[in-house]
């Protein structure tokens, strides 16, 4: 199965090439594979800084595509789905954070993972820590991490361990079942598109992968908790008026 891998960006071109030199050792050999890295909206000099990395890595890597610049700032999720709106011929869909917090090793066990499934599914990378899987977090963010699912599982009714981990994929008939419902473009993107996801009944698997926080991230203990539960409050909404 064909699966086109979304790398959103913004802002990344000091984080990301480390993460696309594992990427292209781990998977180079995969044919039916295809990278897309997309800049959201990040000012000319950084989309050419971020293109010549770009540039540089697909010597060799048939698999990584030019950089797929957007104009105006989005939001991850924007991102996103602007990468999967190239999408031709691919029946997956993905998308890994730049940072490389989610190493290349997991990327590859769920791409496998989900071309085994059966039947139409979503696959979560999720950051639970169990034997064998190394998870590598500040307090700050595991906090966060467990009171956001908290309030999904309360308020959502769905029983998410990890929501917001950077690496999800999916078959591409589930997202095109879903994709004019999804309005969000920001933080809670993921959220609404697993609520979204849920209400269709799709097999959705959560699957523990290792993971290590990378310097440079943005989270703000205060304010992503104050923008998480307003996002949260508008996917329960829309989900009410749905019903």
């Amino acid at each position: 199965m064909r699966i086109l891998l979304v790398i959103p960006c913004l802002n990344e071109s000091g984080r990301i090439e480390p993460f696309l030199v594992s990427l292209k050792e781990a998977l180079q050999g995969d044919s039916e594979l295809r990278v897309l890295v997309v800049d959201d909206g990040s000012s000319k000099q950084e989309q050419r800084q971020l293109s010549d990395i770009v540039e540089k890595h697909r010597v060799g890597w048939g698999s990584l595509c030019s950089l797929h610049c957007l104009e105006v700032n989005r939001g991850k999720g924007g991102a996103v789905y602007a990468g999967w709106a190239t999408a031709v011929d691919e029946q997956l869909l993905g998308f890994v954070d730049a940072d490389g917090s989610c190493d290349a090793q997991s990327v590859k066990l769920l791409i496998e993972m989900a071309r085994r499934q059966s039947a139409p599914c979503a696959l979560f990378g999720s950051r639970v820590k169990m034997l064998g899987i190394q998870i590598e977090r500040t307090w700050k963010r595991h906090l966060i991490g467990r009171f956001f699912a908290i309030l999904v599982g309360s308020l959502l009714g769905i029983p998410v361990y990890d929501s917001q981990c950077g690496l999800k994929i999916l078959h591409r008939s589930s997202y095109e079942s879903v994709r004019l419902k999804l309005k969000l473009e920001g933080f809670a993107f993921d959220v609404e598109l697993i609520s979204a996801l849920w209400g269709i009944q799709c097999k959705m698997l959560e699957v523990p992968i290792s993971w290590h926080e990378v310097a440079g991230g943005k989270v703000r203990i205060i304010r992503d908790s104050i923008r998480m539960l307003s996002d949260v409050i508008k996917i329960r909404s829309m989900m009410k008026r749905v019903d």
